[in-house]
This record gives structure tokens, sequence and C-alpha cells, in this order.
């Protein structure tokens, strides 16, 4: 079957103020959700969808009403974009979150088990991983390995917006776990796909490298790249669109995205993207890797050898 042809994507779709190219310091790195509420005379219809294989939450949707806040986090709130649930999310969550001045958590992480990605878009922080503290900025980027014991307090005059996003990591035998780092996006080259160089992947982790199970990637396009193909595949993907617009193939849907937007593509919904411009689009993308399936219960442990 022929996948449905994309609309033009070269309409009027509102577009925020995030620069393209941004020196690192505290320059947003991304669309930011500031909240609010619509007023009364506005429309309701809206870009959201939510179907079997895969779910639109346009940023129109991250208001007020609808944040969360955590125990243990002074002066934060939230926005659940994914979490594991019959239908939905089935290995990951992700928050936006976004912490006031001064605010932030000493006990951050309830589950031992949990893996996690900090990845900040705007605003100042200091992160302590053990002894070590490590001041972050929009474009840091921490990976948190089970266990780790961390803190993050929000500092500078601005308030902080930071993606967590979390994952159960999956032990498999004579495997470490991965350890702690922090780096920032500057520091990581994009790479080129094979043939093209309007369609790239920044890698925060060496592909190869099996102790993770998870990678949280930066995808990025030029005007007029491309996904040519639908990628229907085992991995399930958690997408955030940090700038740019782009129309996106989900399963059998054309649909417009721009910055702000999030998706979430179950395991083998077909996709595809076109990012016709005028400037770049890339997104923040999850995707659960490394690890046998699941036939069942949890893989018990093996008996020692003797």
């Amino acid at each position: 079957m022929t996948a449905p042809q994309p609309p033009d994507p070269r309409g009027d779709a509102p577009r925020g103020d995030v620069p393209g190219d941004v020196p690192r310091g505290d320059v947003p790195r991304g669309y930011v959700p500031r909240g609010g509420h619509p007023a009364q005379t506005e429309l309701t219809t809206d870009r959201a969808r939510f179907t079997e294989a895969y779910a639109v939450l346009p940023r129109g949707t991250m208001r007020d009403i609808v944040t969360s806040r955590l125990p243990h986090w002074e002066q934060t709130r939230l926005w659940v974009l994914a979490r594991p649930l019959s239908g939905f999310a089935e290995t990951f969550s992700w928050y936006v979150v976004e912490v006031q001045p001064g605010g932030g958590s000493q006990q951050p992480e309830p589950d031992p088990a949990a893996e996690a990605v900090v990845f900040v878009v705007a605003g100042t922080a200091v992160l302590t991983l053990g002894d070590d503290a490590h001041d972050l900025v929009p474009g840091s980027y921490a990976f948190l390995p089970p266990g780790q014991d961390w803190t993050l307090r929000a500092t500078g005059e601005e308030p902080l917006t930071f993606h967590w996003v979390r994952k159960a990591w999956e032990p498999a035998e004579g495997v470490d776990a991965p350890t702690a780092f922090v780096t920032h996006e500057d520091d990581v080259e994009p790479e080129p796909m094979p043939g093209t160089d309007a369609w790239s992947t920044q890698r925060f982790v060496d592909p190869l490298d099996v102790r993770h199970d998870m990678h949280v990637n930066i995808v990025g396009f030029e005007p007029g790249g491309t996904i040519p193909f639908p990628e229907t595949h085992v991995m399930e993907h958690g997408l955030y669109v940090l700038e740019g617009k782009a129309v996106y193939l989900l399963n059998t849907d054309w649909v417009e995205v721009q910055e702000g937007d999030f998706m979430w593509l179950r395991a083998f919904c077909p996709q595809a993207c076109y990012a016709g411009g005028p400037g770049r689009f890339r997104y923040l993308l999850y995707k659960d890797v490394n690890r046998h399936a699941r036939l069942g219960e949890p893989f018990p442990p093996r008996a020692p050898r003797s």
C-alpha cells in the first residue's frame, strides 16, 4: 500500500521565537512551554490525536491546569507527556519540568531502578552527582544511571526548564550498568545519515555500548530534508520537537507538527518525515534498544555455574 502524500508544510503554522543557531549560555535551546490558559473566545479545535498506534500532544495542550507536582521537589511543576500505561507508552516516562529560581530537589528520584536523561532547554542549574557538582545551561545533557545519587537546584533569575526522560534499566547477565556523565549538545557532532547532509543525528552514547538500553538523541533536518521511507521497527519512540516545523507520517496519517509538540509512537508504527522549512527541524528522541524481547514475565535469574 502506498503511503498517503503529505500536505504542503509551507503554511503559516505559528512558530516560536527560538533562534536556530545560538551561543552556549542562557539562551533557550528549544521551545519552552509557559502554561497559561486560553481565553473563552479561542477555538477549541487543535491537532491533538490519540490512537492505538500513536499520539500527538500539541504545545497548546500544555496549560496550567494539566501540570503536576512531585514529592520532594520544591517550587516545581511539570507536564507529564508520557507514562507507562496500557495502550500508551510501555517503556518510559517523559516530563517537561519547570523549576523556579532556588527550587529543586535533594531527593529527586524515588525509584532505584530508574535511569534517566536530563536535557536543559532554558535556565541554569547545579546538578550534583555524588560529590561532584556540574553547572547546567541550555543544551546541557546528563545521563543518570540506576541508583545514582543526584540532586538538582535551579540557579539564576529565570525559571529552569528541562526534559526528564526515565526508564527502568533492564539488567543483562555480565553487563554492567552504564555510568553517569554530563555533556552539552555543542560537544556532540551531528552524524549525517547515509547519502545526505540534510538528515543527521546527535548521538550522546555509543550505539554499540550494550550497557545502555535506551538512547535519547537529537535528530535534525535541514529545510527539505526527509526520512525517505516509512521506518517500521521494534523501537518505541517519544519525540519532542525542539525547533521548526514539518509534516510527519504516523501510521497512515500525515500530521503537521511544530516546535513544542510531543509525539508518541508505539513499536512498529510506520513513521517518516518531510521538513519543508523555512528553518531547521529538530527533535529530542527516545527509543528503547539493546535488549532481548521479553516473552512473558521478566527473565528469571540464572543458576550459578558449578
